[in-house]
């Protein structure tokens, strides 16, 4: 009976993993007309910092760092680069996961909207640190908009869809530590 909660933490890792993966398949096929439009936002980033804010011992940080490492190597971005953005804003979020337990979703989504802000500009810093080729400012500013306007959307799927919560007042983790 003590396994139950430890198959359902590898439950919901593998749904965010085959959403990732999903998520990755759809950037790299060739869905555009071929003109010039807008970008699309990050998903991806936008449902592992909502994941991670709601049950962050369901993804750990080797598996986050993982999975954007793979998805820089097939959209052929900077190896890592990326990946560690990420992974330094997700241990950033869940540090404060305690926190935003108690705040409603206009300040949660203030605080990530920062978080996706200051990513963006440090995986745009760090592009140009190393001399890589850069998206136009105007293309990723308009990625980071869309990404933040997405939120709320993804939130709302979360919980809704694939029942990831905030953990209650006083709900214990399987190992029965408090939340």
């Amino acid at each position: 009976m003590n396994e139950l909660p430890r198959l359902n933490t590898l439950a919901y890792l593998g749904l965010w993993l085959a959403i990732a993966a999903g998520l990755i398949l759809m950037r790299m096929l060739p869905l555009s007309s071929g003109q010039g439009g807008w970008p699309a936002p990050d998903v991806l980033l936008a449902l592992t910092l909502a994941w991670v804010l709601r049950r962050p011992t369901q993804l750990p940080a080797p598996v986050i760092a993982l999975v954007f490492l793979v998805e820089d190597l097939f959209l052929m971005r900077p190896p890592g680069l990326w990946a560690l953005t990420v992974l330094v804003g997700t241990e950033f979020l869940r540090r404060r996961q305690s926190v935003v337990r108690e705040l409603n979703l206009m300040l949660e989504w203030g605080m990530v909207a920062a978080v996706i802000t200051a990513m963006f500009f440090a995986y745009r810093m760090g592009l140009a640190i190393v001399i890589a080729p850069r998206a136009p400012l105007d293309l990723s500013l308009m990625q980071l908009v869309f990404t933040v306007l997405v939120y709320p959307l993804v939130v709302w799927g979360l919980q809704n869809v694939l029942r990831v919560r905030k953990p209650a007042t006083g709900e214990l983790d399987e190992l029965g530590r408090k939340l």
